[in-house]
């Protein structure tokens, strides 16, 4: 019979045990929270928190007896360093189970456990949340004071119309003044090739003939023929 018999066998002999809940205590550690089923995070819980307990001196003693069930360096200085710091004002309860549902190969029941301090969701902030929305609403009255500050101070600008008070440019067209170009078209004036026509007066091969006064000597012979 198993009368006063606490700790679970969880189907594993004593060495597979003892090995297992090493690893789920340093995974613990080192992850702040780890799935499992629900019977082994009753063991776990069993297993880590008189190791937490112990972490709260810190001592070359404790650590000793700390690194004998979790055989893993790594996780006791994060402990002693980490998790000790944290948790030293907590006497006790520093795990936390949450059932997750069934596991749906063998519908084994699943569970969240974690550390209790490193809970976000389940941490005491309410009252510094209530002052961060204060803050919030200060700094938006202010935000709304400074924006009606700058529209009313904004139309100092629209009074003061700078740019309508300066046409100087529209009553001085200096370049509308000053058509010199269009009054002195002197190519016009200056057709120098049309009035000499040289080459029309000058028409010296068809007022001398002299070609056609020079009858040939034929004609000639002719001529004189018909006068004898």
């Amino acid at each position: 019979m198993r009368h006063r018999k606490k700790n679970p066998h969880l189907g594993r002999k004593r060495g597979h045990r003892k090995y297992m809940l090493a690893n789920m205590g340093s995974s613990l550690i080192e992850h702040k929270s780890i799935n499992t089923t629900l019977a082994k995070a009753k063991a776990l819980k069993l297993f880590i928190e008189p190791i937490i307990t112990k972490s709260k001196t810190d001592s070359t003693h404790n650590r000793r007896i700390a690194f004998k069930y979790l055989r893993n360096k790594f996780a006791v200085t994060e402990l002693f360093r980490e998790v000790a710091v944290k948790i030293g004002d907590r006497p006790g309860g520093y795990t936390r189970i949450i059932k997750l549902g069934n596991r749906s190969g063998d519908n084994a029941d699943m569970a969240m456990i974690e550390l209790v301090d490193y809970n976000e969701l389940y941490s005491q902030t309410k009252p510094d949340a209530r002052k961060r929305r204060r803050r919030k609403k200060k700094s938006n009255e202010k935000l709304t004071t400074s924006e009606s500050a700058l529209t009313q101070e904004a139309p100092a600008v629209e009074e003061a119309p700078a740019v309508e008070e300066a046409p100087a440019v529209e009553e001085a067209p200096a370049v509308e003044e000053a058509p010199a170009v269009q009054e002195a078209p002197a190519v016009q004036e200056a057709p120098a090739v049309e009035e000499a026509p040289a080459v029309e007066e000058a028409p010296a091969v068809q007022e001398a003939p002299a070609v056609e006064e020079s009858p040939d000597p034929d004609d000639k012979a002719s001529k004189n023929k018909k006068e004898n």
